[in-house]
């Protein structure tokens, strides 16, 4: 999600803890819509450097402290250069959020070429692809700034050096700060729309995500203004007055929500509506379904983004992959249904050997120009018609019988062999495209590529021996709530080492039953009785880690290692056994610590 007005109040409240009254000691531009200002403070606890970064990024526009130093250009911008003559040394006498607007604005005082005291803003807005850093003098005209908007590019307002400064338009959205009740009631509520968009079409900085988690806290289950009733009207005004008065007091609860990997949302309030699956403790395994805490916002912010690029940049890598394995997977389904298809066509080639023998013994019976034969099945004690052609004796029906029978027969046996190798194969895409759900670096794609190598669905060279070893991803290690050691597999070579190297014959092997998914191994460390926990823990991991993990529950297979066994030349990560348990569990892997590899 983009930042809001709620994030941003979270923001400033850390910014004004922490670098108002700091004087700014450095200035640089390391890109071309970003500004970082090192600021220098004396606090209670000494005096602190903070790295303060504003972004007019239209990806990703934001503002917050980072510990990251990023390199600093040769030749310094234009804008940059301004900012360094004007508030170079100035010190940060104020920082505020006009009117709740996604609008950060920093009051600079510093001493112009005169000696004389004066005071400037930079004002950042963060507003997507319309956001913007700019410089105004202290009667509120632009200095400059680092986007230039004509009024060929907006018609609605021009940010250009020496016109006057005016806040973006509001679209008739009022301030959320100290809400009317009446207007709430009889103006938000009253539009006839969903109740959580009634609330973010009517209130500047407010998100549908914030909107959302209002409506939650009511409890009020109706979706729609009309069905409202006065009481649950007051409900959902309270809980959103609530918000906004600890908003104002400051006090925050920033927070990530996570599914998976996968960063969901953010906020510097507690979104409730994600707690069904909160997490325990200030510092929770990386890999969860809920919500991790933060100290303050820019932690935030530099973890929400962080982890955002990842998954994106895993995934807009490993675009061309999934769309070979996704080809393949298609055009494999396809076969093996129309194999399937031909199989069932078979199934009658009992029926046509059944014709040419009761044909061979009762076709004394048929006379010429017959079109049918009604006999006794020996086989079944009752009656039986067999269609004949009139043209043709019973003989030489009873032989067409059994030609059909006998081609019917090996067309069976050839099918029978191809369906399974066509079902092996198509279990196995599944699992690559598995594997490709849940990739976390670089080094596990080159795993996956160098077994679609292998395996023959792309060209390309084999890795040596050495290469694959600087280059191999290590599967997911996990400490269950009782101190045993899991391991996952996140592609099909893991999965082989995880079962087969690290696993001893007496360890507990898991996988989610008849769909595809990593391969988990508990440690038993030799022990005989293990917790049910582990068990659970383990079964839950299985079923995250495989094609079921938005299924509400995911039936899991679990066994000893020791009855595992790798058929000849099968695929990767291919296994079979027969002697087994199974349990039924949630794919929620909410709890589980994991070890950083």
């Amino acid at each position: 999600m983009a930042m809001d007005g709620v994030s941003i109040a979270g923001i400033v409240y850390e910014l004004k803890n922490r670098i108002v009254g700091g004087r700014i000691y450095k200035i640089y531009q390391p890109e071309e819509d970003e500004i970082c200002l090192v600021i220098k403070n004396k606090t209670d606890e000494g005096n602190t450097s903070d790295r303060l970064v504003l972004s007019a990024n239209a990806g990703l526009p934001m503002v917050y402290i980072s510990d990251k130093n990023k390199d600093n250009p040769v030749v310094a911008p234009n804008f940059c250069m301004l900012l360094r003559k004007h508030i170079g040394n100035g010190r940060i006498k104020g920082i505020s959020q006009p009117d709740f607007e996604r609008i950060i604005e920093f009051e600079i005082e510093h001493l112009d070429e005169m000696g004389d005291l004066c005071t400037k803003k930079l004002v950042v807005e963060i507003m997507g692809k319309h956001s913007n850093i700019i410089f105004v003098d202290g009667n509120g005209v632009i200095i400059d700034s680092i986007k230039h908007i004509s009024h060929a590019i907006s018609s609605v307002r021009e940010v250009l050096p020496g016109r006057n400064y005016e806040y973006p338009p509001d679209k008739e959205k009022i301030s959320p700060v100290k809400p009317d009740v009446n207007f709430f009631i009889n103006r938000v509520l009253a539009k006839p729309e969903s109740v959580s968009k009634a609330i973010y079409t009517s209130y500047k900085g407010i998100s549908p995500v914030i909107a959302n988690e209002i409506v939650f806290r009511s409890r009020v289950d109706k979706d729609n203004t009309e069905a409202l009733s006065l009481t649950e009207k007051d409900e959902i005004f309270n809980c959103f007055n609530e918000m906004m008065t600890k908003i104002e007091k400051g006090e925050f609860e920033p927070c990530i929500a996570f599914d998976g990997y996968e960063p969901k949302e953010f906020s510097s309030i507690r979104l409730t509506s994600f707690e069904k699956d909160k997490l325990s403790g200030n510092e929770p395994s990386k890999n969860v379904k809920g919500l991790k805490y933060y100290k303050s916002m820019s932690p935030v912010v530099c973890d929400y983004y962080s982890k955002k690029s990842v998954v994106s940049r895993m995934k807009q890598h490993s675009t061309d992959l999934r769309k070979i394995v996704a080809n393949a997977v298609e055009r494999t389904s396809k076969k093996y249904d129309l194999q399937l298809s031909q199989l069932k066509d078979t199934e009658k080639r009992d029926k046509y050997k059944v014709y040419g023998e009761l044909l061979t013994t009762y076709g004394y019976n048929a006379k010429p120009n017959d079109k049918e034969l009604i006999c006794d099945n020996y086989y079944t004690g009752e009656k039986i018609t067999i269609p004949l052609k009139p043209e043709k004796t019973a003989m030489e029906c009873a032989k067409e019988y059994f030609d059909r029978y006998n081609k019917l027969k090996r067309t069976y046996e050839a099918l029978s062999v191809l369906t399974n190798e066509t079902k092996k194969e198509l279990e196995y895409l599944l699992s690559v495209k598995n594997s490709l759900e849940i990739v976390t670096s670089e080094g596990d794609l080159k795993q996956i590529k160098e077994e679609l190598i292998e395996s023959g669905y792309i060209k390309g060279r084999l890795s040596k021996k050495g290469e694959k070893n600087q280059s191999k991803s290590k599967p997911l290690h996990y400490i269950s709530s009782d101190g045993y050691d899991i391991y996952v597999g996140k592609n099909n070579y893991q999965n082989e080492e995880v079962s087969f190297k690290i696993a001893s014959s007496e360890d507990i092997w898991f996988h989610a039953k008849n769909i595809s998914g990593s391969h988990v191994i508990v440690k038993t460390n030799g022990e005989k009785e293990l917790p049910d926990t582990v068990y659970e823990e383990a079964a839950r991991l299985a079923a995250y880690y495989s094609s079921g993990r938005d299924n509400n529950k995911v039936e899991v297979d679990y066994t000893e290692r020791r009855n595992l066994k790798k058929p000849p030349k099968s695929n990767p990560g291919y296994v079979i056994y027969h002697t087994n348990y199974s349990m039924a569990i949630e794919p929620d892997i909410n709890g589980i610590k994991e070890i950083d590899q």
